[in-house]
């Protein structure tokens, strides 16, 4: 992949940050323990919302061009399960790729970028220090580079299901390699699913952000009905689960589900990526109808880290969605996102700057020979569609002990191993070994919290059982080539430092 090929390059909707008079930190503190159904890291959360709108002020300042009303002041957007309108937006519905663009231009000239290589390794040294990287390219060659510190920002695992809203390349790989060198990770049951993907003939096409709904956009079947109607006071704008919980029943009924735009006033100066991206598709906006259906859109688990992104295997680092920071809790609240790349992307980065410079040998050995690739009969019989189709099937918006049993044993009768030797595999291979462990790990949560909370839905176990499972986090480790799964009663991270 390149630079450009991310979650946070395609992220449409915007930041989340408590700028406006009518609006404070608090209240946008309460908004995101309301959303992740209070499964959170309450001191997290709190210096997420304060230190969050600080930097969004500051790239203000510096001439971000965030989106403003025709007096100048900056336009604020409305999201689902927001209390007030937060959410700075640029382009209308591109802020991900203003914000990446702006960042990108702004970079100092010490940073060098490698491209089209694949980590499929962490090195660490005799201590259990992470030290590198190995990598490999299309060509088979094998290159391995040495750092001090090795942050992992390789963002989600929407590429585990069929539908999804995140960029094809999104398979989880970055959870799956700190896994395997010890990292603990937690809260893999908890995934978002956002409830409007434009969908065509069957196919989810691409994201139909939220702010579509907050311009006012209702959600209606093809028999006009509107289908949120008596289910949330706050409808259309509900938290995402219940949003993508109904659509997903309608379409299971057969029926087909719309947002229904006429009422918004130039919706395609608004929207022009999503406008473009319904004409590619054969949608006639002049009808005021988006179909859509549900889609993987964000892990609130991850690689567990603490309070700078530290995580437990000395000198490995993660942030952003690859991150369990605690501060998403059982479902993210809309625009939380950018939010917490900005917060921590700058609080890691300033503590890694203050530790003393060791004089780092950058590549460590480059193997010229060219990888014989093998293919392990396994990886033949592996269809990552089928694959793909399954996981929503069993581990998707609705789960149940039975199918998640089920599928479980399937992917315990794949002979993989979690300490597989990965060296000559293709590294198409490699992705789908990367996301037979995700899985694994994932249907795995999934079973073991027997209740439903924010993104994890249970048809068996319907309500939140706070008695049993509240601030509780199930965690798994890799621990002599087998995982092992505990629940944490800790509500703080603890971490080696």
């Amino acid at each position: 992949g390149n630079r450009r090929e991310s979650n946070s390059y395609m992220a449409q909707g915007g930041v989340a940050a408590a700028i406006a008079h009518d609006d404070n930190i608090i209240k946008h503190f309460q908004d995101t323990l309301e959303a992740g159904r209070r499964h959170h890291q309450e001191e997290e959360v709190i210096s997420l919302v304060k230190e969050g709108r600080d930097i969004v002020l500051e790239l203000v300042a510096e001439g971000v061009p965030f989106d403003r009303n025709d007096d100048g002041s900056l336009s604020l957007g409305m999201e689902g399960a927001h209390s007030a309108n937060r959410i700075l937006h640029c382009g209308g519905d591109a802020t991900g790729r203003y914000l990446m663009e702006y960042f990108l231009k702004t970079l100092p000239t010490n940073i060098s970028w490698i491209e089209g290589q694949m980590v499929f390794e962490l090195i660490k040294d005799s201590n259990g220090r992470c030290k590198g990287v190995k990598t490999i390219d299309q060509s088979g060659a094998v290159h391995s580079y040495a750092a001090p510190h090795i942050v992992m920002a390789a963002g989600g695992a929407g590429g585990l299901y069929s539908s999804t809203s995140n960029h094809p390349t999104v398979t989880g790989d970055g959870m799956a390699l700190a896994f395997r060198a010890g990292a603990y990770i937690a809260d893999a049951e908890f995934i978002q699913f956002h409830p409007t993907l434009l969908c065509v003939e069957g196919n989810t096409k691409g994201l139909v952000s939220e702010a579509v709904r907050g311009e006012g956009a209702r959600l209606v079947n093809d028999a006009e009905e509107e289908i949120m109607e008596g289910v949330h006071p706050l409808k259309e704008l509900a938290p995402r689960h219940l949003v993508a919980e109904r659509i997903f029943a309608h379409r299971k009924m057969g029926r087909d589900v719309f947002l229904s735009i006429n009422l918004i006033k130039n919706f395609e100066q608004k929207f022009p990526s999503i406008s473009a991206m319904c004409r590619e598709n054969g949608v006639d906006l002049t009808l005021g109808k988006i179909p859509v259906s549900p889609g993987c859109h964000f892990m609130m688990g991850g690689i567990v880290i603490d309070s700078l992104g530290r995580t437990n295997v000395e000198g490995l680092y993660a942030v952003g969605e690859v991150a369990c920071s605690g501060i998403h809790g059982a479902n993210r609240l809309a625009s939380n996102s950018l939010l917490e790349g900005l917060v921590y992307g700058k609080r890691l980065a300033e503590w890694i700057n203050t530790k003393t410079r060791q004089s780092f040998h950058f590549v460590l050995e480059d193997s010229e020979d060219k990888q014989t690739f093998t293919q392990k009969k396994l990886l033949k019989t592996f269809n990552v569609k089928k694959f793909q189709e399954r996981m929503m099937e069993s581990a998707g918006i609705i789960r149940d002990g039975t199918n998640l049993q089920k599928h479980l044993q399937w992917l315990h009768s794949l002979d993989f191993k979690l300490d597989e030797n990965l060296e000559n595999l293709y590294p198409t291979d490699i992705q789908k070994y990367f996301m037979w462990i995700n899985s694994m790990i994932v249907t795995q949560a999934a079973l073991l919290r027997t209740e439903s909370r924010g993104g994890h839905i249970r048809s068996d176990y319907k309500e939140e059982n706070d008695e049993v499972w509240l601030k509780r986090r199930i965690m798994h480790e890799l621990k002599d080539g087998k995982v092992r799964t505990w629940v944490d009663e800790q509500v703080k991270t603890k971490i080696y430092a």
